[in-house]
């Protein structure tokens, strides 16, 4: 059943790749960010359906007080670039997606990328070129300032915190030695602290 399956994907690949040239495949406009978008979309989509208990064009909907009201544009920001994605609505704008929160326009992992390039001493605008050069991603000093400035709190926090008067440093050493055990001759580990 597995390998049926994985034959199985194996020829949709080989199907999508088809006439692809390897820089079209992984370029902003290619068929690996294209899937990337359609996934995302197409999970939301499903999110919807559970939100409203019934598939999408069911008559079980007709008269159930909610229903889709169409998609709203969102412009994301991930690891590999910026997408725009279409987000569904419901009537009663209730529907609260998860992979997606409303007003977040970053994908989870972004911030901690920024993050690492800020402790590695990187500035704003450093960080901002980086992620323009790398990524292929447009972010304003701005938004870097404000990602780092989420943390910066914490590492001040940590960095201001009392310490205390003494702090107790134990120094292990072992020597090795050649004993007589049991009439043979072993070696073994003498430890010192």
């Amino acid at each position: 059943m597995a390998k049926q399956k994985r034959d199985r994907v194996d020829e949709l690949v080989d199907e999508l790749l088809k006439d692809q040239a390897p820089e079209q495949i992984l370029s902003e406009a290619g068929i690996l960010q294209e899937m990337k978008k359609r996934l995302i979309e197409k999970a939301l989509e499903c999110e919807m359906t559970e939100h409203l208990g019934y598939e999408k064009n069911s008559p079980t909907g007709r008269g159930s007080g909610n229903s889709r009201n169409g998609k709203t544009s969102k412009r994301i920001i991930d690891g590999e670039g910026a997408m725009d994605v279409d987000v569904p609505r419901d009537r009663n704008g209730h529907f609260e997606p998860q992979l997606i929160k409303k007003r977040q326009t970053r994908m989870p992992g972004f911030d901690e990328k920024v993050i690492a390039l800020y402790s590695r001493g990187l500035t704003t605008r450093e960080i901002q070129g980086h992620l323009q050069e790398i990524y292929g991603v447009e972010v304003s000093p701005a938004l870097v300032s404000k990602v780092t400035d989420a943390v910066i709190e914490e590492v001040q926090a940590w960095q201001s915190r009392p310490l205390d008067a003494v702090y107790p440093v134990v120094y292990l050493d072992a020597i090795h030695l050649k004993m007589r055990h049991s009439g043979r001759v072993q070696t073994r580990a003498i430890y010192l602290a």
